[in-house]
């Protein structure tokens, strides 16, 4: 089954899954947005779980891969200035340098390459741009054999599960601001990447 369908599939049970477990930290990840008027992308927005949890005086562009999964945003935006497109994090549809903040909220784990996703973001992001993850990552050094084993498997369905974010920065143009357990026992790391 190619990720697609499954996301297609999950998307009317999404919410209900998602959203409760990661409600908190979804919004102490976005307390870090820009204060004044920004140009905002929203790379995989699903359902739009965020959008709620946003300022309206910023300007949202929504990217997700998944026509289903980007049509249930749509109805979240009411009040933003918010527009939705299709396409894959991995290859962005975007001009270089065209955003003052990218929010990666339980992408960089989903998508095939999480490298190529940060690779992309830092490419649209504007010189001094952040970028907000929340995701899955997995200590760097750490054996975490079950989650190692499971990852395959949990891949194919939904997310991977031994993403090392160091590993997936090598090279890039980022600086770690902060990097901090979220949820789950530091399961999920919020982390603010700094555009150099």
């Amino acid at each position: 089954m190619s990720l697609d369908a499954s996301y297609t599939r999950l998307a009317p049970l999404y919410d209900a899954v998602v959203d409760l477990a990661s409600r908190g930290a979804r919004r102490a990840s976005l307390d870090a947005l820009p204060r004044s008027p920004s140009d905002i992308l929203l790379c995989g927005i699903g359902t739009g779980l965020d959008l709620p949890c946003l300022p309206p005086d910023h300007r949202y562009t929504g990217l997700d891969f998944n026509s289903a999964m980007l049509a249930r945003s749509l109805p979240r935006a009411e009040g933003l200035d918010y527009r939705p497109v299709r396409g894959d994090a991995m290859r962005l549809p975007f001009r270089d340098a065209s955003f003052d903040c990218v929010v990666l909220h339980l992408i960089v784990a989903v998508v095939p390459d999480g490298a190529a996703c940060l690779r992309e973001a830092a490419r649209v992001l504007k010189p001094g741009g952040a970028a907000l993850l929340l995701d899955k990552f997995l200590p760097a050094g750490r054996p975490a054999p079950l989650r190692r084993l499971l990852s395959p498997i949990a891949g194919r369905i939904a997310t991977r599960l031994d993403l090392v974010l160091e590993d997936a920065l090598k090279d890039l143009p980022f600086g770690v601001v902060s990097n901090e357990p979220a949820a789950f026992g530091g399961w999920f790391r919020r982390v603010r990447l700094l555009r150099v």
